[in-house]
């Protein structure tokens, strides 16, 4: 079977080693020793300034919304995995859905602009497959209507914008490590802020509100990062370059044995790839799930991220019509990719692909 996405397993004995410190030391929840290290080589990796580690990507967004006290209407792609809606709806906020540009498919600026009124109080925009939104755009936007930005930066782990990290755009940067991510700590996600005043208070909020044992200024949950999850996190950094080679090497092959017959995501040309994904764009519906039955057939599961376009949820009020979005989840496949992929198997995909078509 060869599934979209196989998770990354660093060095067993590197990982043994921090698991046999956390039966010594009994630390493994609480603001741990490897979570305080992960947090500072994060940092530095990555190039941000703060950065908070907590229990997984979707909290990590909730986080934010609270933070910044994000209240009534805020504006947000149709095209993303659901957690970007869903953690709007459950923290009792309106997701008002922008369309997306066809050939980025990141949420499409002008489509912002539109769709801003008096209740409007923030701007979600998400870095599709690492894809680095128009950046500047989105900040002239916010500035001019006093809106607050706060970047789904799940796929964009180490992605550069004009050399520096895209993460450090927006008022928050929200990153996943979940075990389908090219960087994972088995479960996991982080906030990287710039401000340090909010940088304290979204540390009391992933601690239950709690500052000190005397005394709970917030209003908090329970969001942190325990230290096994922080162990794998620390294997992994150490391994990134090595990631990163396999994954460049497989995406690459794709794209060259199939331009022409199929369509790709545009690059943001002043972006990094970290190659976390390979989404082929097909020519209509039916086409995508021919491609696909016939790669289930030899055992083969890409995905259809991201299908149904978010803006036919059922539960979201108000309803909403997004027609980019919804053609292009339709048409869209992800490839398997990951540093094990095998390039026999690799070309068992390519082929079936040409087959099918």
């Amino acid at each position: 079977m060869i599934n979209v996405i196989k998770t990354y397993m660093p060095d067993k004995d590197k990982y043994q080693k921090y698991v046999d410190k956390l039966f010594s030391n009994s630390w493994i929840t609480n603001n741990g020793e490897l979570v305080q290290e992960l947090e500072k080589r994060l940092a530095t990796h990555l190039g941000v300034k703060n950065i908070i580690l907590v229990a997984n990507g979707t909290v990590a967004l909730e986080i934010a919304y609270r933070a910044l006290e994000i209240r009534d209407y805020v504006i947000t792609t149709p095209f993303s995995f659901v957690a970007t809606t869903s953690s709007l709806a459950t923290n009792g906020l309106k997701p008002i859905f922008a369309d997306i540009d066809k050939e980025s498919l990141n949420i499409d600026p002008v489509k912002i602009e539109q769709a801003i009124t008096k209740n409007t109080q923030a701007i979600v925009p998400v870095h599709v497959f690492g894809n680095g939104c128009e950046v500047q755009e989105i900040e002239k936007i916010a500035t001019k209507n006093g809106l607050k930005v706060i970047y789904d930066a799940a796929h964009a782990f180490d992605i550069t914008f004009n050399d520096q990290s895209i993460l450090n755009y927006g008022d928050i940067s929200v990153l996943s490590f979940h075990a389908t991510k090219l960087f994972h700590t088995i479960e996991g996600g982080a906030l990287i802020i710039n401000d340090d005043d909010l940088v304290q208070k979204a540390r009391y909020l992933i601690n239950f509100g709690i500052e000190n044992e005397e005394l709970i200024p917030e209003l908090g949950t329970n969001a942190k990062m325990n230290e096994f999850e922080a162990a794998m996190g620390l294997c992994m950094l150490d391994e990134m370059d090595l990631i990163y080679k396999k994954r460049e090497d497989i995406f690459n092959y794709y794209k060259r044995e199939l331009e022409g017959l199929v369509d790709f995501q545009k690059w943001n040309e002043n972006c990094s790839n970290n190659y976390g994904y390979f989404p082929i764009l097909l020519k209509n519906e039916e086409q995508t799930l021919k491609v696909q039955h016939a790669l289930n057939k030899k055992d083969i599961f890409p995905r259809r991220y991201f299908y149904p376009s978010l803006d036919t949820l059922s539960y979201i009020e108000p309803k909403q019509f997004c027609p980019i979005s919804r053609d292009i989840s339709k048409r869209v496949l992800c490839l398997p990719i990951y540093p094990t992929l095998e390039q026999k198997d690799q070309r068992l995909i390519i082929n079936t692909i040409k087959e099918s078509l």
